[in-house]
């Protein structure tokens, strides 16, 4: 997130697209609801009817898979009637003309075709958000989990360019991340082809700072994320993985293909804290300490560093994590004598410029944001208040294309499929389905138009099945408005009826994520 959630207390206008944000997030989301209560305006845009739609200005439900289309759309609308915010423009950006020219054919009159919505209602929400004053974007896996994600989040960064709507509270580009710490472990690296702090590993000064470091020789080559792994440990070609807090057998993308994947590794290990679908697979299952039963530090979405403190101790022969990696390290002739979570937030401090003000023991007394370079730093709570961290300061406008879905519902297969959270479990439901409330919610349901329910004859609480070009779900119908006609609705948390059955294992060419918001699926009583 480029601004911290306090910051949304300041912002007159909140522009949330592809996030249930009451439900996968719920505590912003009750923030935003807060912050319209108080005379903000909500404008949401969302194929399925989210519980925030009550409270919006503007509920645009725009056809799935036209996300680039609508923003352009509303840029096309700001561009021609000149609202945006000229001089933000002429000081901080680049490329604004290229901007200009490709927006020129998206006027809403054109695009009502693609997005289903009327150019009126466009018209209005440009003029909204272009007049802030203090506008604000939040966006969530809606927008990214498309093979056009990376396309769709560049259209979004465009919109705040052209509109200055950066560097003050009240505004930003602020993507709410899906899973605790996720924010801190691609900051430590873990992503393919960065290290920690995001240097990549193909620029020239990265080895030699891995040589310094820890006297070790970095390979210059990029790494696969998950969706490649996958499909090379189909091919026979990846060997051997080990899998932390992952839950993929339930979460991934093409869920027949990554069991076939999995089984096709001459050697699996698993390191989590109890035994899921994917664990069972595993030839090594390694048993972790769950946040309560360690020591270290989470990074939360809008870049906030926190103190964790160990409550209980772990059960049975579990581990803290660091503990794990240390020791399978050293069983591997490596000599790290790392004894607490705070030396090694140390070296991470030595090596990560945005976090080498910060320590242990500063973080007593309360979470810092990164940016924090210095010991005396009271971290960064918005970016980008001056200028852009890109060379020379400036932001550069990328104008994108509308592109059509990786498929489109055709006669075979005449339904969109989408998938998503339910308020009640959290991601693979490994830890809420042994909750309270996986008894409240404990298994499949598939939401259903009254539309498409009438032509199946089909009623409130009967059995439907769901079948893509990759496999099959069955669940428990809900007929309702929520979903549009011509799309259905599944939660992802349930392993034994896996909703990512449906979805296809092609990705985005730039961000490697799976489509996981369409699937071309017929649905059958």
């Amino acid at each position: 997130m480029t601004n911290d959630f306090e910051s949304i207390r300041s912002s007159d206008v909140i522009f949330v697209i592809g996030s249930n944000t009451t439900e996968a997030h719920p505590v912003v989301g009750a923030m935003i609801k807060e912050r319209v209560a108080a005379g903000a305006k909500l404008v949401v845009c969302d194929p399925r009817r989210i519980e925030l739609a009550k409270y919006a200005e503007h509920y645009l439900r725009h056809r799935s898979g036209s996300d680039v289309a609508l923003v352009n759309s509303i840029m096309h609308v700001i561009v021609e009637e000149k609202l945006y915010d000229a001089d933000f423009i002429e000081s901080r950006t680049e490329h604004f003309e290229e901007l200009k020219e490709l927006v020129r054919s998206y006027a809403p009159e054109k695009m009502e075709s693609v997005t289903g919505i009327a150019p009126e209602i466009i018209r209005s929400v440009a003029r909204l958000f272009a007049s802030g004053p203090n506008s604000a974007i939040f966006y969530t896996m809606g927008i990214t989990q498309h093979t056009t994600g990376t396309n769709n989040v560049r259209s979004l960064c465009n919109l705040a360019l052209l509109c200055g709507m950066f560097g003050r509270a009240g505004v930003g580009v602020n993507p709410l991340r899906g899973q605790n710490n996720v924010q801190g472990s691609c900051d430590m690296g873990a992503l393919a082809d960065s290290l920690p702090g995001y240097m990549k590993v193909v620029n020239p000064d990265a080895a030699p700072k891995v040589k310094k470091m820890w006297n070790a020789d970095l390979n210059p080559k990029p790494g696969m994320s998950v969706a490649p792994m996958m499909d090379a440990a189909g091919r026979g070609e990846l060997r051997a993985l080990y899998i932390m807090g992952e839950n993929p057998m339930v979460t991934d993308a093409n869920t027949q293909h990554v069991s076939h994947s999995l089984d096709e590794l001459d050697f699996l290990v698993v390191q989590d804290i109890f035994l899921t679908e994917t664990a069972q697979k595993a030839d090594v299952v390694l048993p972790a300490a769950c946040w309560a039963e360690k020591d270290g530090t989470f990074s939360n979405t809008c870049r906030a560093v926190q103190r964790i403190r160990k409550a209980v101790d772990a059960p049975g022969e579990a581990k803290a994590d660091w503990e794990i990696l240390r020791d399978a390290a050293n069983a591997l002739g490596a000599d790290w004598r790392y004894e607490t979570p705070s030396e090694i937030f140390d070296e991470i401090a030595s090596f990560v410029p945005s976090y080498a003000g910060m320590s242990h023991e500063r973080l007593e007394n309360g979470p810092l944001q990164w940016p924090c370079p210095t010991p005396d730093h009271p971290g960064t709570p918005i970016l980008h208040t001056g200028k852009f961290s890109r060379a020379g300061g400036r932001a550069q406008f990328l104008p994108v294309e509308w592109q059509a879905p990786h498929e489109w519902p055709d006669e075979e297969y005449p339904f969109i499929a989408t998938t998503g959270r339910s308020l009640y479990h959290y991601h693979s439901g490994s830890m809420t389905r042994r909750s309270a409330t996986g008894e409240f919610l404990d298994r499949l349901y598939i939401e259903v138009n009254p539309e498409d329910a009438g032509s199946l004859s089909l009623a409130d609480g009967e059995m439907v099945r769901v079948t893509s070009r990759r496999g099959t779900v069955a669940g428990e119908a809900r007929v309702t408005d929520r979903v549009p006609p011509g799309v259905v609705f599944l939660p992802f948390h349930f392993g034994e009826a896996a909703a990512n059955n449906l979805t296809a294992s092609v990705w985005d060419p730039t961000s490697e994520t799976p489509p996981f918001k369409i699937s071309a699926v017929k649905i059958e009583k």
